[in-house]
């Protein structure tokens, strides 16, 4: 088992600095999905000289270490481990959090607001890995493709495995933002016909804007494109479930807490809907096998990988430290 070691990167630079001098202290709380050289190498790119950086490569979870960390930096980068309000308030020097990932709801964005501490977040990151991973699921689910490796190797055939085509199926997307809107072209090209539903509509070529009833009612594949917060917090439950179609697939790639779990998997058992991509759970994985949806049928579950490309992970890479960059220079970018 790997021991919480601090490794710090050679930004130890002085040159062309007065008596007195203090580097800026940068901590990567916790790994970042690549490579370490990779990621020193766009730190050294975006910041130069001028910084010390100190990187934890490994992953922490209780609030007493991550204030033992973070408590002498002016810079944390983060990525998707729980900064409450007790880890902002212990990090007394904290002036900035870059955080790795695109949701924010992880962070205790209060109490960064009362200390004026800015937060910027890597939209854009994920955007072709979400939306690919999207049309895995609804192939997963239209075409067995789990039953269908499981049965092949059994000497079996295709009975009862014959699947669904995407061409002319209504799409609908709920959530129009980067995310959405990827998978709105892609569902386009498929020959789908989509529909959105949005608290601040867009009008797409070729697309049709709905309320979210008429969607639910209207749809065969359902995904979601939301951030968590009060208002979509079980946006989807029993009532918007038995909206849906018999026929029609739920696909969330979003945040767990959007859907509410138990009715989801209430659905499923009685077959109100056809089955379900779930990526997101109210928890970060490992998610207890015990949990509702486990037991039910049609559900194709990932353990929130979405987001997570060898391509997509590079991108954040860079953008988590030109955030940095941008703040030092006093134009900060992706503040949320």
């Amino acid at each position: 088992e790997k021991k919480n070691i601090a490794r710090k990167a050679v930004f130890r630079y002085s040159k062309g600095k007065g008596k007195g001098w203090c580097k800026m202290k940068i901590v990567i709380i916790e790994p970042l999905g690549v490579d370490e050289e990779i990621a020193l190498k766009e730190a050294t790119k975006a910041l130069g000289e001028g910084v010390e950086i100190v990187y934890y490569d490994t992953r922490v979870t209780d609030t007493k270490t991550l204030i033992e960390r973070g408590k002498d930096a002016e810079v944390v980068i983060v990525s998707n481990l729980p900064m409450n309000r007790q880890v902002i308030e212990g990090c007394k020097k904290l002036k900035m959090l870059s955080v790795a990932f695109t949701g924010i709801d992880h962070i205790a964005m209060d109490a960064c607001r009362e200390r004026g501490i800015t937060v910027s977040n890597c939209s854009g990151y994920s955007n072709c890995a979400v939306a690919d991973l999207v049309f895995g699921m609804i192939f997963a689910i239209y075409r067995n493709l789990i039953a269908c490796n499981r049965i092949v190797r059994e000497e079996g055939t295709k009975e009862g495995l014959i699947g669904y085509e995407l061409e002319g199926k209504k799409f609908g997307v709920i959530g129009t933002g980067a995310i959405g809107q990827r998978v709105i072209n892609i569902a386009k090209v498929f020959g789908c016909q989509v529909y959105t539903y949005s608290r601040t509509p867009k009008q797409i070529q070729g697309v049709k804007n709905v309320s979210k009833e008429e969607l639910l009612k209207t749809c065969d594949i359902v995904s979601l494109h939301l951030p968590l917060n009060e208002e979509t917090k079980h946006m989807i439950g029993k009532k918007e479930l038995q909206l849906m179609k018999e026929e029609a697939i739920l696909i969330n790639t979003a945040r767990g807490s959007i859907v509410n779990s138990e009715d989801l998997a209430d659905a499923l058992k009685k077959g109100k809907i056809a089955g379900a991509g779930v990526d997101v759970f109210e928890m970060e994985p490992p998610i207890p096998s015990n949990h509702p949806l486990f037991g039910a049928p049609n559900l194709f579950a990932t353990p929130h990988v979405a987001f997570a490309t060898k391509e997509a992970l590079e991108k954040r890479a860079a953008i988590v430290f030109d955030n940095v960059k941008q703040w030092i220079k006093g134009k900060p970018v992706n503040v949320m």
